[in-house]
């Protein structure tokens, strides 16, 4: 696969996992999954224009042997799901070995496929550093099915680390432009300044189901600093001079501690899916807990 996101061996067991992906929310238009609302039956809806990604034995062949152009046939009983990829592309995340972006970018080339393997839409937005001549935010064309696998990761080879994003800015553009609610699954280090968890909640309370996945370096749970050290901050280039002795470690794992503590506690409050993992873990441990919709 695409700069080695996903090995043929992981594919495999992702083949598995996708039966056991919920996705809460569902978008409205025609899918593999069907709608478990009262009365629901696969009757035929309309015809569309194929599109690249549909599901072959969708095809309408009558049709096309009648006019030569292939269709795709619509059920009403069936609705099929937007899963939406922000994936956090600040500086922040350059960091590690292997690094934290390269962690975040596998976990969403396995969420994209999880979901396109099993006929649903996926789109990637990047949240992007600000003050660099574009918008805050790119977002990536909507993929369907198996043909759009190939599409997503070499999108998510692009994306590179760098500067400072305004992390709410993409959840914020997808409250305001999205016509149906869908799944948004966020990929970060949530170091941001900016007002995250209430663009989240914006993102809740329009209809939207929420998986927050948050990826760390070890050294940043377990910091082996000591003495005199001139620290500059990846993203601003501000220079810091500390010493870290007891009490410094002890006021940065507090502060650490309580910003995990706050996305956990609105993932509870908000029934949202949230997974935490060094960017060493291996992925199939977190993809695992991420289809189990865990709070960890």
């Amino acid at each position: 696969m695409t700069d080695g996101l996903l090995a043929p061996e992981f594919l495999r067991e992702l083949e598995i996992l996708k039966r056991l992906l919920e996705i809460r929310a569902r978008s409205g238009g025609a899918g593999e999954r069907v709608s478990r609302r009262r009365g629901s039956s696969a009757e035929f809806h309309e015809h569309r224009p194929y599109e690249p990604g549909d599901d072959l034995r969708r095809v309408d062949w009558l049709a096309f042997a009648r006019s030569g152009q292939p269709v795709t046939k619509l059920f009403r009983a069936e609705e099929d799901a937007m899963v939406r990829i922000v994936l956090d592309a600040s500086a922040s995340l350059d960091f590690g070995t292997p690094s934290k972006l390269e962690a975040a970018r596998r976990v969403a080339a396995a969420i994209g496929y999880l979901a396109l393997a099993s006929g649903q839409r996926a789109e990637l937005w990047v949240a992007h550093p600000v003050g660099e001549g574009r918008l805050p935010l790119e977002r990536t064309p909507p993929r369907r099915g198996r043909g759009g696998v190939t599409g997503l990761l070499r999108d998510l080879s692009r994306v590179k680390a760098s500067g400072t994003t305004d992390l709410s800015a993409p959840i914020r553009a997808i409250v305001e432009h999205a016509p149906r609610p869908g799944l948004v699954v966020v990929v970060s280090d949530f170091f941001d300044p900016g007002p995250v968890t209430r663009a989240l909640g914006l993102a809740r309370a329009s209809g939207h189901d929420l998986t927050l996945v948050q990826i760390l370096d070890v050294t940043e749970l377990e910091p082996e600093l000591e003495g005199d050290l001139s620290l500059v901050d990846a993203e601003s280039d501000q220079r810091v001079e500390v010493t870290a002795d007891a009490a410094a470690i002890e006021a940065y794992l507090l502060r650490i501690t309580g910003l995990i503590e706050e996305i956990r506690a609105f993932a509870r409050r908000h029934g949202a899916t949230y997974v935490r993992a060094t960017s060493d873990e291996p992925l199939l441990a977190l993809v695992r807990r991420l289809v189990a919709r865990s709070i960890d």
